[in-house]
């Protein structure tokens, strides 16, 4: 059974499936208690280019993300199953030939993107 190119291919989580070279914008759902003591639940937004991924379609899934945040790169490791992750959006696609992209934390030149629409 194939699919068609126009078609995203999706996991079984519902996310669509995420492999390196991809910029995602991951939706993490944060819980802050207040000075009274209320706790309340925010989304907060991390946007960067997954660089790796582990354990692929397993229920300990992880996604490696790195954004460079004022002239400093900043990784995140990301559960890809875990309910603390809202969402999981694609914004650019580029083309990569290797599976991990550790190269990118000391590689001046950028990867050649295309939008998402």
């Amino acid at each position: 059974m194939t699919k068609a190119k126009s078609e995203q291919p999706v996991s079984k989580s519902g996310y669509p499936e995420i492999k390196p070279g991809l910029t995602v914008k991951v939706h993490q759902k944060i819980k802050e208690k207040n000075p009274k003591g209320e706790e309340k639940e925010r989304i907060q937004i991390f946007e960067g280019m997954v660089i790796a991924r582990q354990h692929g379609l397993e229920q300990g899934a992880t996604i490696t993300v790195r954004k460079i945040s004022e002239g400093i790169g900043v990784e995140k490791i990301f559960p890809v199953y875990s309910p603390n992750v809202a969402k999981i959006e694609i914004t650019k696609i580029a083309k990569v030939r290797q599976a991990k992209l550790g190269y990118l934390k000391n590689y001046k030149k950028r990867l050649r993107e295309t939008m998402v629409r």
